[in-house]
C-alpha cells in the first residue's frame, strides 16, 4: 500500500530524513515514534506529497507519489497534527466541500457524515463555523473528512491529540476497520501505550534515520515499547 525507499529529505546540510525505507502492507496499523526533531512529521509530509524530497521514491498502491501525484492523493487521507481547516465554513459545508473534491455522491456522503458525525458526537456542531470549534472539535471533524472519500490509505501525524478518551477509542476502532477492509494506517504518535497496543508493526526513526522496525514482538522483544524507545532514542 504504501513503499518508502532511500527516502533523503535535507534542510540545507541537515538531512532530517536519512535513507529511511518503510513498507506499508494492506491491513496494517503501522506506527512511527521517535523524539521530537527526529524526522516523523518531515517524513509524512513528504509521503504526501507537502514536501519535495532528495532522494528516494515514495509509491502508494504501486503509483509514484511524484509521477502521478494526483492519482497518489486520490487514493489515501492525511491528517496532520494541527488540522488548518477553514474557519469561515460550518462543519457540514466543509465537509460536504471535501466530499465534492473527491467526486463522492449525494447519498454517500449524508449516510456517512450522519455514521461519523453521530460517532464523534459532533452532528449538533456542524451548523456552527468551525472557528468556534475547539481543538478537539477540529480534530474530530478533519477525522471524519478523511473518512468519508473511503480512502486506501490513511496517513495521520498525532492523530490522538485532544481527544478526549471517548473520541479517541472511536478512532482506534475505525482505524481498525479500515484495515479489516484491505487498507492501511501509517501515523506518528508519541503515545506509546496507544502504539504498542493498537499497532501490527511499528518504526523507530531518531535524527532521520531508521533504528528499528518490524512487528511488536520483533521491536521491543520481553520488553515494554517504553522501555526500548528510551534505551533507542
Amino acid at each position: 500500500m504504501l513503499t518508502i525507499n532511500n527516502l533523503t529529505k535535507k534542510y540545507g546540510d541537515i538531512k532530517a530524513v536519512d535513507n529511511l525505507s518503510l513498507e506499508i502492507k494492506p491491513g496494517e496499523i503501522y506506527g512511527f515514534i521517535g523524539p521530537n526533531g527526529a524526522g516523523k512529521t518531515t517524513t509524512l509530509k513528504s509521503v504526501t506529497g507537502i514536501l519535495d524530497f532528495d532522494e528516494g521514491e515514495i509509491f502508494i498502491d504501486g503509483l509514484s507519489i511524484k509521477d502521478a501525484p494526483l492519482e497518489c492523493k486520490k487514493k489515501f487521507a492525511y491528517i496532520p497534527d494541527n488540522p488548518d481547516l477553514y474557519g469561515y465554513m460550518k462543519g457540514s459545508a466543509y465537509l460536504n466541500f471535501v466530499a465534492d473534491i473527491f467526486g463522492i455522491s449525494t447519498e454517500k456522503r449524508n449516510t456517512l457524515i450522519e455514521k461519523y458525525a453521530g460517532l464523534f458526537e459532533l452532528t449538533d456542531d456542524l451548523a456552527t463555523p468551525i472557528s468556534a470549534y475547539s481543538h478537539g472539535m477540529k480534530q474530530k471533524l478533519a477525522i471524519i473528512s478523511a473518512w468519508i472519500h473511503d480512502p486506501k490509505l490513511i496517513i495521520m501525524d498525532e492523530p490522538f491529540v485532544g481527544l478526549d478518551p471517548k473520541a479517541s477509542h472511536t478512532v482506534k476502532e475505525m482505524m481498525r476497520e479500515v484495515c479489516d477492509n484491505g487498507g492501511a494506517i501509517f501515523f506518528s504518535t508519541h503515545v506509546l501505550e496507544v502504539a504498542e497496543k493498537l499497532c501490527d508493526k511499528i518504526a523507530i526513526i531518531k535524527e532521520g534515520k531508521l533504528i528499528r522496525s518490524g512487528t511488536m514482538e520483533e521491536v521491543r522483544g520481553d520488553e515494554s515499547l517504553e522501555n526500548v524507545f528510551l534505551e533507542l532514542a
